[in-house]
C-alpha cells in the first residue's frame, strides 16, 4: 500500500522558514514526478510545486517562486520543500503528492496524496 508521510510543519513567524519532508513507502517513486499541494478551508486547493524524476526539472506556482525550493532524494524515496520568507497567506495544510507513472514536473496527474501537515505563519 502506497503511503506518503509528510513532516516538518508547524508555527512560524512571517519571514521565517520551514522545511517539509515527504517519505514515500509501498513503492519506489524514483521514476515519477512528485510534488506539493496546499489547502485552506473554504478555498480551492493550490498545487504549488513539482519535481521531475531526476530532480533537474521543477514547477512552482507563481506566488511561491523565488521563496520555495523543491528537492528529492531518490535513494530515500523522499522529497523536500524548503520554504523561505514565509507569509501569513502561506498558512495552509500542505500535502505531498505523487504521480503513478509520469515523470514530468507539471501540475497535473498526481494520484497519490499524503495526509498533510499544517503550516501556520503568524504575522
Amino acid at each position: 500500500q502506497v503511503q506518503l508521510l509528510e513532516s516538518g510543519g508547524g508555527l512560524v513567524q512571517a519571514g521565517g522558514s520551514l522545511r517539509l519532508a515527504c517519505a514515500a513507502s509501498g513503492r519506489s517513486f524514483r521514476s515519477n514526478a512528485m510534488g506539493w499541494s496546499r489547502t485552506v478551508p473554504g478555498k480551492e486547493n493550490e498545487f504549488i510545486a513539482a519535481i521531475g524524476w531526476a530532480g533537474d526539472s521543477t514547477y512552482f506556482l507563481d506566488s511561491v517562486k523565488g521563496r520555495f525550493t523543491i528537492s528529492r532524494d531518490n535513494a530515500k524515496n523522499t522529497i523536500y520543500l524548503e520554504m523561505n520568507s514565509l507569509k501569513p497567506e502561506d498558512t495552509a495544510k500542505y500535502y505531498c503528492v505523487a504521480k503513478r507513472s509520469d515523470y514530468s514536473a507539471d501540475s497535473v496527474g498526481f494520484v497519490y496524496w499524503g495526509t498533510g501537515t499544517q503550516v501556520t505563519v503568524s504575522s
